[in-house]
């Protein structure tokens, strides 16, 4: 096993730069982004999934950049109150030693940025291999792992249709400038869960995130 692996947890230094999609139940955009999480969703609780392509991501020595994961959210209330359940679904081409380093980062283990999932998640319903596939066609992105997620994510349309509706200089944990979108697809079928959130709400986000170690 990689030598980076061998070292404890949350003393790892990592990286992982690209882009992140999210569809969720608020029939309109997410109050979470500019409350932080001190409003609750817009149907009072929040499901979830979400989509990362790494374009550029290292864990201590191991490569991390062109992997894609896949993640499954459920809060029973306000973002900030905790007692998230979540699950992830992790590339199948990564190695090894890569598996290992994604569930580290996802779980919240690795600490920085991802670290508020070991705060957040009460219930972490595991990690698995998965065909996971993050596409961009315009500006419509698409995210397919296996028969788990189906989804489609397209930005809201401005006064300027060449520019995107975004939330800039937020403090939103994912980034500060999250735009604006709206689900054509949202499926998913994961641990006794079916939902449906076409036309619900949905960001993009370009991801710097990082874990300083200690």
């Amino acid at each position: 096993m990689d030598g980076a692996m061998t070292m404890e947890v949350g003393t790892v230094p990592w990286t992982i730069k690209g882009e992140l999609i999210l569809n969720c139940n608020c029939t309109v955009f997410c109050p979470c982004v500019v409350s932080l999480g001190d409003h609750p969703p817009t149907e009072g609780y929040c499901q979830a999934w979400s989509g990362i392509r790494i374009d550029e991501g290292q864990y201590g020595d191991i490569d991390l950049s062109g992997l894609n994961v896949g993640l499954m959210l459920e809060i029973p209330g306000k973002m900030a109150r905790g007692n998230w359940k979540a699950a992830a679904y992790i590339d199948d081409r990564a190695s090894d030693e890569a598996f290992e380093a994604l569930v580290h980062i996802f779980s919240g283990a690795a600490k920085g940025t991802t670290g508020l999932f070991k705060m957040l998640v009460s219930e972490f319903l595991g990690a698995e291999r998965a065909p996971v596939a993050f596409d961009t066609e315009g500006k419509t992105r698409r995210l397919t792992v296996g028969k788990i997620i189906q989804g489609a994510v397209t930005p809201i349309e401005g006064k300027d249709p060449d520019q995107d509706v975004v939330a800039t200089n937020t403090n939103y944990w994912m980034g500060p400038d999250i735009t604006v979108a709206k689900a054509d697809k949202g499926k998913v079928r994961a641990f006794g869960r079916v939902w449906d959130f076409d036309g619900r709400s949905a960001e993009i986000c370009q991801i710097d995130w990082k874990g300083p170690g200690r």
